[in-house]
């Protein structure tokens, strides 16, 4: 408990950011939700027929696993807020429709009939006894739909539109259980307390949910209001999941804004590759920490098999280049690159310090993600470089170091500047016939952020050069496992190299 309120008061500042970033974004669906759901229902109150069709489709809707649905929606409106709030509007329909329908036709007919006899109107008798009878199936509906809302909310953190999800995400990739706590915890008592408020309404007049619901879409609206606090031209940078990234952008942060009046915003854990990437595209972000071996093995096609550091980049920013009119400046010293590691125990017991030595070992039970698992620079070209053939069981990235230590694998992928290295007392297996290609580190930036802002190229690249593996590693560690902020560990990093 000692150990989640010392993670909890070092996050604070995150959390908020995070809590309002997940309010929002669930009040958004359920609102949008709402306003089609109902309207919805009181049409196909006059369809049946038509009714059991929709409400089949919409029920169909809610099977699709959500992931797959975010998946699907990227290609066509990209990433962040926007196909988030799709995904659990689609979500959130169903219920809310499906209670709205059943509580209208729930109403004695003999009832509508004499309003009618009274001469009421459709929408008098609506508002004067339907709703109200009604009331009690659509809030329980709404209550569902909110609690589902806010617990699949998290997700919206794998494509950038942050939330509590942030905190989940982080913490299955650095192994802190603090931080999947925080983050599960505090949308499960988001999802508790805004039931509550529902319960509470669903005993309210009509008129005064109505006004509740306006009242909350202004205080929805007032939430994004940000006023102007500086003059100063403002860019955005955005960095991968993990310890590394953050700390790369805190330095990109602390060098522009001491050399320089632009002011930086950050968008530190803002999700992996893929989403980074599409973000600079679309110019959501600015600026991204990221990797040469990367962008020539998943970004460029025809790339050559260079292991040297200096072709590979070079490589790297021809391509970028020309691919999408992209910058990118010269890279950091360390390479974050793949690795195979073991046990050093393992490693003295089997007399073994290289890869090609590994493929003397036989039934070798090895722990690789999937994506390792079946690229040409991962498994496959240990395959076929090295001869090796192992027992390969593929797991999520953060859970491999978990199984490497309780020795559940005797080998696993690693990334070469990680903390865990460090903390669990590993051996790194020497790439001696160089499969892995260089992963140096340098800013990535649409040209024309650059054009804008000529001086961000000669003070970015203070960093050039800089920082060695052992360094990194280090540093990683300081945040990972000693639970160092990253901008005190990145600000005093360039303190000690005369840069800050």
């Amino acid at each position: 408990m000692n150990q989640l309120i010392s993670t909890f008061q070092r996050q604070q500042g995150q959390f908020w950011q995070a809590l309002l970033q997940h309010i929002q974004i669930s009040l958004i669906s359920i609102f949008i939700a709402i306003l089609i759901a109902i309207p919805l229902a009181l049409l196909l109150r006059r369809y049946p027929k038509i009714a059991e069709v929709i409400l089949q489709i919409t029920g169909i809707l809610q099977t699709i696993p959500s992931l797959a649905l975010l998946g699907l929606l990227i290609p066509f409106i990209g990433i962040g807020s926007l196909p988030a709030i799709v995904a659990l509007v689609v979500y959130a329909i169903f219920p809310i429709l499906q209670t709205t329908y059943t509580g209208l036709n729930q109403i004695d007919p003999s009832l509508t009939e004499a309003a009618t006899a009274f001469g009421m109107t459709r929408r008098e008798r609506l508002m004067k006894f339907e709703l109200a009878l009604a009331m009690p199936f659509i809030m329980a509906g709404i209550r569902t739909a909110t609690v589902m809302v806010i617990g699949t909310a998290t997700l919206a953190a794998l494509i950038g539109a942050g939330g509590l999800g942030n905190f989940i995400l982080l913490g299955i990739n650095s192994n802190d259980v603090n931080l999947i706590l925080i983050g599960a915890i505090s949308s499960a008592l988001l999802a508790v307390i805004f039931s509550a408020a529902l319960k509470f309404l669903e005993r309210a007049k009509i008129r005064f949910i109505i006004i509740s619901f306006f009242l909350g879409l202004v205080l929805l609206g007032g939430s994004y209001y940000q006023p102007q606090t500086t003059k100063h031209p403002q860019i955005t940078i955005g960095g991968k999941l993990g310890a590394e990234p953050s700390i790369l952008i805190n330095m990109y942060k602390d060098l522009i804004e001491k050399n320089s009046n632009i002011r930086v915003n950050l968008k530190s854990n803002f999700g992996d590759t893929t989403f980074l990437y599409n973000a600079l595209k679309s110019n959501k972000i600015d600026i991204y920490p990221e990797y040469t071996g990367t962008i020539t093995s998943t970004f460029l096609k025809n790339t050559t098999k260079s292991t040297d550091p200096a072709e590979v980049w070079k490589e790297a920013a021809v391509g970028i280049q020309k691919l999408n009119n992209m910058v990118y400046l010269s890279p950091m010293k360390f390479e974050d690159t793949y690795a195979l590691a073991v046990k050093t125990n393992f490693a003295k017991e089997k007399k073994i310090t290289t890869i090609s030595e590994l493929a003397g070992l036989s039934n070798i039970n090895a722990g690789f993600d999937l994506e390792f698992a079946n690229r040409s620079d991962g498994y496959k070209g240990l395959q076929s470089l090295y001869g090796l053939n192992m027992n390969v069981k593929t797991m999520q990235n953060s859970l491999i170091y978990g199984a490497l230590n309780s020795q559940s694998v005797d080998v696993a992928e690693v990334y070469s500047t990680d903390s865990q290295i460090k903390q669990f007392n590993l051996t790194v297996l020497k790439d001696d016939k160089g499969l892995f290609p260089p992963y140096q580190a340098a800013p990535l930036m649409n040209a024309s952020l650059l054009k804008k802002y000529p001086e961000l190229e000669n003070i970015l690249n203070k960093l050039a050069g800089k920082i060695n593996d052992s360094q990194m590693v280090e540093m990683n560690y300081d945040v990972s496992v000693k639970q160092d902020d990253p901008a005190k560990v990145a600000k005093n990093f360039l303190k000690a190299q005369g840069l800050y």
